[in-house]
């Protein structure tokens, strides 16, 4: 097997690893306190004679295997593959940014479990109902900034996704039209026609005279054909604070003249925005969205294009061998009985 082949599709299923080695510590720290009570009680000799079931090593032979197994489960979780299979495939699709904003607005716990993470999990949902559209991130925050090209690695894409993290420069009204922007001098011209551009954001502060969100979207559609999609997200009415940092005393807010500074969803501009740029504003607000349809009805709706084949390499999972080990491991364990069978009368042991 050639090692650049194999990859875990799942790595972050490693930390599992921790909870079957707490568990090994336990069943460890049990059978020593057991063994030093029993020796408390009475010497080997003794105990061999009155209580033979209380010596006997099964129950932790039978645990170890459990662990074990568990063990072999952490594998099977991480997903491994290895074996590559090259295939020519025809792709059929539209060429989409994700445009999302990383402001420290965006720290905000209006949204579950904020609104960062809440934008995260509306695009993983989109990407899982994608087919063969082709993908990009752009951060925007007080500048934009491409953080994935367009790409059909879906798993690369997630990768990137997650590791989004709030900035703390200061915003600038320009930073969503210079996004949008660059999203629109990223596209091929190979992809014209089936093009859309994704913002997700909480809307505060994008409006700016000298670089208006609203004017860039409406040139890109009428220039280039590119259409531009909205989705906001945190409360539009009370709004929220914006952490700023965690300590023993608990959450610490930002403040700005003595006074803590409360957030909001600010629809007005986003959704002049998706307009213009003949899309569609979803205000999604603080709670669940159906993504894969919201996705179906506005950016599955543009025009596919065939675009020239492609080489796609797919990698075998394996993860059914260690799933495998794990089960045959608990078989073996399930077989050996807790206690040794009781002595028949009159018949020597």
């Amino acid at each position: 097997m050639n090692p650049m082949d194999f990859t875990f599709a799942n790595p972050a299923a490693l930390n599992w690893l921790w909870a079957v080695l707490a568990l090994l510590a336990l069943v460890l720290i049990r059978t020593r306190g057991r063994a030093r009570a029993m020796a408390a009680f009475a010497d080997a000799p003794l105990l061999r004679t009155i209580a033979p079931r209380a010596t006997s090593a099964r129950p932790f032979v039978r645990a170890l295997l459990t662990v074990a197994a568990l063990a072999a489960l952490v594998p099977a979780l991480m997903d491994p593959r290895w074996g590559a299979q090259v295939e020519e495939v025809k792709r059929r699709g539209a060429d989409v940014f994700f445009v999302m904003d990383v402001s420290r607005s965006m720290t905000a716990q209006d949204a579950t479990p904020d609104r960062l993470s809440r934008a995260r999990q509306f695009v993983e949902e989109t990407v899982e109902s994608l087919g063969g559209d082709r993908i990009g991130l752009i951060e925007f925050a007080g500048t934009a900034a491409m953080r994935v090209p367009l790409t059909l690695n879906y798993g690369a894409f997630r990768t990137t996704l997650a590791e989004l993290v709030p900035l703390s420069g200061a915003r600038g009204g320009t930073a969503l039209a210079n996004a949008i922007a660059l999203a629109a001098a990223s596209f091929p011209p190979a992809s014209a026609g089936s093009r859309a551009i994704i913002i997700i954001s909480d809307g505060e502060d994008l409006d700016d005279g000298d670089a208006d969100p609203v004017a860039t979207a409406k040139a890109v559609l009428e220039q280039e054909g590119v259409h531009v999609y909205a989705i906001g997200i945190g409360d539009s009415r009370e709004g929220a604070r914006i952490p700023e940092s965690r300590g023993k005393d608990g959450v610490r807010y930002l403040v700005f003249d003595g006074q803590e500074v409360w957030t909001k969803l600010d629809e007005r501009i986003l959704r002049e925005t998706a307009l213009a740029g003949g899309g569609a504003f979803i205000p999604a607000g603080t709670g669940r969205v159906d993504m894969a349809r919201a996705y179906a009805q506005t950016v599955g709706a543009l025009e596919r294009k065939e675009f020239e084949d492609a080489t796609v390499t797919r990698r075998t999972p394996r993860f059914q061998w260690f799933a495998g080990l794990a089960f045959i491991v608990l078989l073996v364990g399930s077989m050996i009985p807790a206690r040794r069978a009781p002595k028949a009368e009159g018949v020597p042991q």
